[in-house]
C-alpha cells in the first residue's frame, strides 16, 4: 500500500487525483479521503446480467443540500435511513500499476453509516460513484465536501490493458 509521500509524488508527478478540496486534510499516512459532491436517491430498480447486455443503472434523484443560514457557503444533506448513491469531488487517474480499494471514515461508521465501492481498477479515469448505507434510524447530516471515505492506494505488477467499462471517462 503506498504511503503518504509515495500518494502525494503521483498527485504531482502523474494527476493520479484531481478535483480535490483540500490536498493536505485529504491526503493521509495510508490513503486520501474522498469528498462528498452530489448524493442521489434511487427511484427505479436496476438489472444486473452476466455479459451487461441486459444490465439497467436505476434513475436517480439528486437530494439538494440545504443551507442552515443564507450566509453559509455550503449546505447540509439530511439523510434520512436508507441507501444513497455518491458523487465524488475528485477524479482519479489510475495508473496502470496501481488499485485501489475504499473504506468508508471511522467518522462515518460511529454515526451509523457505512459505504459501499468496488475495486478501483488500473487505468480508471474518472470520478467515483459508490453507495452511502444509513443504518442509524435517526439518519445522518452530511456537509458538502465532507471526508466521507478513504481511498488507499495498492502497487501490483503493471497491466497491459486497464480498466474497459463503461464508467469512466
Amino acid at each position: 500500500m503506498l504511503n503518504k509521500d509515495e500518494i502525494l509524488e503521483l498527485i504531482e508527478e502523474r494527476n493520479l487525483v484531481e478535483g480535490y478540496p483540500h490536498l493536505e486534510t485529504q491526503i493521509q499516512p495510508n490513503g486520501f479521503d474522498i469528498t462528498v459532491d452530489k448524493i442521489f436517491k434511487f427511484s427505479e430498480s436496476g438489472s444486473l446480467d452476466f455479459s451487461n447486455s441486459e444490465r439497467e443503472i436505476p434513475e436517480t434523484d439528486e437530494v439538494l443540500p440545504e443551507k442552515k443560514d443564507e450566509d453559509d457557503s455550503y449546505g447540509w444533506w439530511n439523510l434520512e435511513r436508507g441507501v444513497y448513491k455518491v458523487k465524488t469531488n475528485e477524479k482519479f487517474n489510475m495508473p496502470h500499476d496501481l488499485a485501489g480499494i475504499t473504506f468508508p471514515r471511522s467518522s462515518l461508521l460511529r454515526m451509523g453509516c457505512t459505504t459501499e465501492t468496488g475495486v478501483w481498477d488500473a487505468g480508471y479515469s474518472g470520478k467515483a460513484e459508490f453507495i452511502l448505507k444509513v443504518d442509524n434510524h435517526n439518519g445522518v447530516k452530511i456537509k458538502e465536501n465532507a471526508r466521507i471515505a478513504q481511498l488507499l492506494f495498492i502497487p501490483i505488477d503493471e497491466v497491459e490493458e486497464g480498466y474497459g467499462g463503461v464508467y469512466g471517462e
